[in-house]
């Protein structure tokens, strides 16, 4: 069993940052791969970011790439999503996610999933 915690989350203007953190429990945090994936209102919860086991691979929507980055510390048992130019489209609340050894950026592939954090752009 893995437990996910988010934070970071926030109100923050249209060009701002946030930088969005998720703490895991567990001793095998290296054997996951994480992801990152949002849900508006209204809409269906999609990708955002993954990262591979190691951190060399990351993969990004087409809608955050060049402005989000994702990263992850397997001493800290912690994965992070930088959040650059921020738009109001970006509005959502944003989960962090694992899935054992495979990387995948299907949201009903993962095993396990925080209980998600607020992120607000004001236009």
């Amino acid at each position: 069993q893995v437990q996910l915690v988010e934070s970071g989350g926030g109100l923050v203007q249209a060009g701002g940052s946030l930088r969005l953190s998720c703490a895991a429990s567990g001793r095998t945090f290296s054997t996951y791969t994480m992801g990152w994936f949002r849900q508006a209102p209204g809409k269906e919860r999609e990708f955002v970011a993954a990262i591979s086991l190691s951190g060399s691979s990351t993969y990004y929507a087409d809608s955050v790439k060049g402005r989000f980055t994702i990263s992850r510390d397997n001493a800290k048992n912690t994965v992070a999503l930088q959040m650059n130019s921020l738009k109001f489209e970006d509005t959502a609340v944003y989960y962090c996610a694992s899935r054992k050894f495979i990387l995948t950026m299907k949201p009903d592939e993962y095993d396990y999933w925080g209980q998600g954090t607020q992120v607000t752009v004001s236009s």
